[in-house]
């Protein structure tokens, strides 16, 4: 083939291929616009009647012009209508003054970004994010914020193929902490120093000065306490992921494998003073770092069964292994509770 003939087909395959993209992005487009048009309405209230008093904030996942959008229903009424802010997140925590907020900007080269927010939902801080949003939390007294993303391999389902960057951030100055490369992990009083160490799922204690999160090295995963001032991780047991402190400081809620073949998994809650775990009932596999309604129960996110943008809902469930799990928002994700 002459040099010529190769540059004409070569043309030809590029227009096909671009033609191809084209089609599918118009395709894409009005199956989503056939879908929002086929959608119930969501029921919407103004912040105002929503921000002073208890409410979960989280990620609406309801069909329709407002998919993607925080919102904040109140405590007594979850299933009610939604009030909605302007901000588009992929993962968002929040307390009554601040909101962190994780999101992805898809393009040619997909970016990403991590804001943390006022009262107001305007932008008070910009924050380094190496890679897909995964988990993020703020502490009690506002003064820390913490992120995890994947940087390679986007999913938890199979330890060491797998790579995060957690980085603690203090928002009254000064540099972020990497918690692979500024922190000591010690796991039955031996440093780990593996290179495959992995560090995520943040949750920060009252003192301004204690957390806990996730270790993991080869195929085994710990529950760690952390300091801030000492810069050290301490192994506290196995096999425990993405933990959560509860209000009154004394249990830690955690996914755990418990058994499970890879990428499943199940609930559980630690408690701290006498190292009892205790699974709960939830019986479907829970990949999220789960958040506390209260000292009496948990809220997680769980995908929904079929297909579509609209798929998953937050449930709740009681924290000391009893009852049955529920319902708390359909049509969401990533809860923050907010007293």
């Amino acid at each position: 083939m002459s040099p010529r003939a190769k540059l004409v087909a070569f043309a030809a395959v590029l227009v096909l291929a671009v033609a191809g993209t084209v089609l599918f992005v118009v395709h894409t487009r009005q199956e989503r616009a056939a879908a929002v048009a086929a959608a119930p309405p969501v029921p919407v209230v103004d912040l105002a009647g929503v921000t002073p008093v208890p409410h979960v904030v989280f990620r609406s996942t309801a069909i329709g012009d407002y998919y993607g959008k925080v919102a904040m229903v109140p405590l007594g009424d979850p299933a009610g209508p939604r009030a909605f802010t302007r901000v588009d997140c992929d993962r968002v925590y929040a307390h009554r003054d601040e909101a962190v907020c994780l999101y992805s900007k898809p393009s040619f080269v997909t970016t990403y970004q991590a804001e943390v927010l006022d009262a107001n939902w305007a932008i008070r801080r910009e924050l380094p994010l190496a890679g897909v949003p995964s988990r993020t939390r703020l502490s009690p007294d506002g003064a820390w914020v913490a992120t995890t993303t994947f940087v390679s391999g986007h999913a938890y389902s199979s330890p060491g193929d797998f790579s995060t960057e957690t980085l603690v951030t203090s928002l009254r100055g000064g540099p972020s902490l990497n918690l692979e490369a500024d922190f000591r992990l010690i796991v039955d009083g031996r440093r780990i120093t593996a290179k495959d160490r992995n560090l995520w799922g943040v949750t920060f204690a009252a003192d301004g000065d204690t957390f806990y999160a996730t270790a993991a090295s080869g195929t085994r995963t710990w529950l760690v306490r952390g300091s801030l001032k000492t810069r050290e991780l301490v192994a506290l047991r196995e096999d425990a992921e993405c933990p959560s402190l509860s209000p009154d400081g004394a249990r830690v809620a955690f996914k755990t494998r418990n058994g499970q073949p890879a990428g499943q998994w199940m609930i559980a809650v630690y408690d701290l003073a006498s190292g009892k775990s205790t699974l709960l009932t939830e019986k479907h596999s829970v990949d999220d770092q789960i958040e506390w309604l209260d000292n009496e129960q948990v809220l997680y996110g769980l995908p929904r069964a079929g297909t579509g943008p609209s798929a998953s809902d937050v449930w709740a469930v009681p924290a000391d292994g009893t009852g049955t799990p529920r319902v708390f928002i359909p049509d969401a994700w990533s809860p923050a509770v907010v007293r």
